[in-house]
């Protein structure tokens, strides 16, 4: 009976391990280094369990099976709950031909800080690129708006790592996802 329960055992261990390595790799990307330590600490101790499991019977097949799956799906489930998570800002980089007036009063009624800069495209005469800072929790938000209203436009993402400290950057409450205190 208990034979059979250790590839489960091994199956659950390892999601829950690599989700929290997966979430753990993206905090210290992003520079949450006290999260990511505590995580590394739970992590390492899952990691010890599951990996004696499978190194005592390396002939049981099905151990193995479990350990390698639970790495798949541990990985997968780990950047779905970091998207839920939502920390962190990202600069959104807008670059649009012609008049930027109506896209900007949306964007800045949508709650939006703003910086535009005029420049000269290969392609057009001239250009506008718009600069934003957004709340990652609000990403989706405003891609949808872009590619519902202004589909033309052409946009780059990027992390921020730092960002100052008390620096009004979205006039709006950004909208707090689940575990959002963990972005701190």
């Amino acid at each position: 009976m208990w034979a059979a329960a250790i590839p489960l055992v091994i199956l659950i261990a390892r999601i829950f391990e690599t989700s929290l390595e997966t979430i753990r790799t993206i905090y210290i990307a992003r520079g949450h280094a006290n999260l990511a330590s505590a995580m590394g600490i739970i992590k390492t101790g899952i990691w010890l369990l599951s990996t004696g499991l499978v190194l005592t019977n390396l002939t049981d097949y099905w151990n193995i099976f479990a350990y390698l799956a639970g790495y798949g799906i541990g990985t997968l489930l780990g950047m779905e709950i970091e998207r839920l998570i939502s920390i962190g800002y990202v600069i959104v980089r807008l670059i649009t031909p012609g008049d930027t007036q109506p896209l900007v009063a949306e964007l800045a009624k949508m709650g939006y800080g703003i910086t535009r800069l005029e420049g000269t495209g290969s392609f057009d005469t001239s250009v506008s690129v718009i600069f934003m800072i957004v709340p990652r929790a609000e990403l989706s938000r405003l891609l949808g708006t872009l590619s519902n209203e202004y589909p033309h436009i052409l946009y780059t993402i990027e992390d921020v790592r730092n960002i100052k400290e008390g620096a009004r950057i979205f006039h709006k409450d950004a909208k707090r996802r689940i575990l959002g205190i963990f972005g701190m």
